[in-house]
């Protein structure tokens, strides 16, 4: 579904955003590498851009706020956004399962309402309760957001809670093993499976769709980023997991074809 015209049904990833030291050379950087528009926002909104492809809405890119004198740099991060139809309830939810808030509901202009929030195997997230703006509108193509995954210290504990807090169902997805589909709305919006090593922290990775990931690697690094997992091809396609300049990661993937139905 390339273009999304309607509301995202709860539970499922409405929205990512990355939070960068340089937002104007963020802006560059995805500019050139997917081909995304954007300009620093206005100061109602803390100058936050929201990026386009094609005409539609495909990521947003911000600045953090400024730092507490006593307190460290925040990372340059992407976060993934699940949509919501009650920010106040979801954030009760989500405490009473374990999890944790962060930010606390926030009004954006007349755009909707957010929550940032920490689960209980320790992977930051976000709540977007739709306004005027209900989240991505271009999704699934080439420059755009393809694929959610929440890689986790616990398989257990994270099924539960985001079951419990927001209503996202955990299967077995067939075909690979060890990995499991999220599911919100009658429908897989992402996936789940265990940390890699042990010792890294429980995170959300955000896939954006290329068509030749090896190309794509080749341009982040000629542009300053840096490879973490080089191209390789896995079951749902070929992919990458590469950080951009400022250190936010991300993976690239060019998505096998479906099978027809």
């Amino acid at each position: 579904m390339p273009e999304v015209t309607g509301s995202y049904p709860p539970g499922a990833p409405c929205w990512v955003d990355l939070m960068v030291p340089d937002q104007r050379a963020a802006l560059d950087f995805y500019g050139t590498l997917f081909g995304w528009r954007g300009e620093i926002g206005p100061s109602e909104i803390g100058g936050y851009s929201v990026c386009t492809l094609n005409g539609g809405a495909v990521a947003g890119i911000l600045a953090p706020p400024p730092p507490d004198p006593e307190g460290s740099a925040l990372p340059s991060v992407w976060t993934v956004y699940l949509a919501t139809d009650d920010a106040e309830g979801a954030e009760r939810a989500i405490t009473d399962a374990g999890g944790s808030i962060l930010m606390p509901v926030t009004d954006i202009v007349d755009l909707g309402r957010m929550v940032v929030a920490l689960d209980p195997t320790g992977a930051v997230f976000g709540l977007w309760q739709a306004g005027e703006f209900s989240g991505a509108q271009v999704v699934e193509e080439p420059g755009a957001v393809v694929w959610h995954e929440l890689d986790t210290s616990d398989i257990v504990v994270a099924s539960a809670f985001y079951r419990a807090a927001l209503s996202v169902e955990t299967t077995p997805m067939e075909g690979a093993e060890g990995y499991y589909s999220l599911n919100a709305g009658g429908r897989v919006v992402g996936g789940m499976g265990a940390l890699e090593s042990p010792g890294d922290p429980s995170h959300w990775l955000v896939y954006f769709a290329v068509d030749d990931p090896d190309a794509t690697v080749d341009a982040l690094v000629r542009a300053g980023g840096t490879v973490l997992e080089p191209p390789y091809d896995m079951v749902a396609g070929r992919m990458a997991v590469v950080r951009d300049p400022q250190g936010a990661v991300f993976a690239v993937l060019r998505p096998n074809p479906m099978n027809p139905a």
